[in-house]
């Protein structure tokens, strides 16, 4: 295992944040597969499941069983690590200037085709590494003139030429699921959805905000549409989302398992050999679109009841929660915004008027535009 430490630019004298990569494997041996946690820096589940695939991983490169490279950023933002205020964590947004910390990352397919697109033919693995190389130097090549925007370039570089990335998130109180592409559902992202055991997962091209899992999948499925079949190119990158339940959800049983799972896919990738590899889980969900994930809203602040619990199928117009107002008395009660699986909520049980408070995963695609919360 190497260690690296990139040291991101301060925003004032005296400060410094480095984000730590740990590397695994031989660059070019084999398939390349990042993994980072928590992103959003309040969301502490993937830390500990990246504790865990630490030691996992570091035994099997000493046993040269790590055929492939493997790069775990097991604390992926040093910046938003420290941002607390009045007891609470706010690891979501930088509090510089308030940007979400998991949007606006770089679009480099127009920096990619001034590289090499003229160079491009028609053999798709040939055109498949050569816009790696490219890859890797559009991310580097990237300006930054704050720590957030370093800290975007920095974790782009790491990942943009990987041929998995995984981006462990978490949401209030949620199942188990997953955010990726069409283009890669099948069969890499089936295979890691199998391997976790998803309950939900959402897909869409382009959910808006620009995340730093559509950056790295999606420049290849807008290079392939740019260059036409002449110039063959796949979706060499599959990217994923992955909420690991709530953010209570910290516990070493539940980090081991996903842990373990996420070794699992490894193997079945080629990225690493287990000696007694388990035996693939058999089932997996029907991915269902990120346009069909509708958000519920309370109509007024109050205290907040759910009256139906994660994992419960309920249809359009049944009650979900009530909300009560404890001044007044009022009550009102928020319903299903559409059939399907009711994977998500807030863990908070004091809502405001107009706060996202939980999530249908619905068949049909209703929504458009910015698809993700901010």
């Amino acid at each position: 295992m190497r260690t690296e430490h990139h040291v991101l630019l301060p925003a004032h004298p005296g400060q410094r944040h480095e984000l730590v990569s740990l590397h695994h494997g031989t660059p070019g041996a084999g398939p390349k597969v990042v993994i980072q946690a928590s992103l959003h820096a309040d969301e502490t589940p993937g830390m500990l499941v990246a504790h865990h695939l630490r030691s996992r991983l570091a035994e099997l490169d000493a046993a040269g069983r790590v055929t492939g490279e493997v790069v775990l950023v097991p604390a992926a933002n040093p910046l938003g690590l420290g941002q607390w205020s009045l007891r609470t964590h706010q690891g979501r947004f930088d509090q510089a200037g308030g940007e979400n910390f998991n949007r606006h990352f770089a679009d480099l397919t127009e920096a990619v085709l001034e590289r090499v697109g003229e160079a491009l033919g028609g053999d798709a693995a040939a055109n498949t590494a050569m816009v790696r190389r490219a890859l890797r130097e559009a991310a580097a090549a990237q300006p930054a003139s704050t720590p957030l925007e370093d800290l975007r370039r920095t974790l782009l570089g790491l990942a943009i030429d990987a041929d998995t990335v995984i981006d462990l998130h978490c949401d209030g109180q949620a199942l188990l699921h997953l955010y990726t592409t069409p283009a890669t559902w099948s069969p890499a992202g089936e295979l890691l959805a199998r391997c976790l055991g998803v309950e939900v997962a959402l897909l869409a091209d382009r959910s808006g905000g620009d995340p730093f899992d559509e950056a790295c999948s999606m420049v290849w499925v807008d290079l392939a549409a740019r260059l036409g079949p002449a110039r063959p190119l796949p979706p060499a990158c599959l990217a994923v989302t992955v909420e690991l339940r709530g953010e209570h959800d910290v516990t070493h049983e539940l980090a081991t398992r996903d842990a373990d799972a996420i070794i699992t896919y490894l193997h079945h990738r080629g990225v690493l050999q287990l000696p007694d590899p388990p035996a693939l889980p058999s089932r997996c969900c029907e991915p269902t679109p990120l346009a069909g994930s509708m958000p519920m809203h309370a109509p007024h602040g109050g205290v907040l009841v759910f009256l139906r619990d994660l994992g419960d199928v309920v249809r359009r117009g049944e009650p979900i929660a009530e909300l009560i107002d404890p001044i007044t008395g009022r009550a009102s009660v928020v319903a299903s915004p559409a059939d399907g699986l009711f994977f998500a909520r807030e863990w908070r049980r004091f809502a405001y008027a107009g706060m996202a408070i939980g999530k249908v995963a619905g068949r049909d695609a209703v929504r458009s535009g910015a698809l993700l919360s901010p």
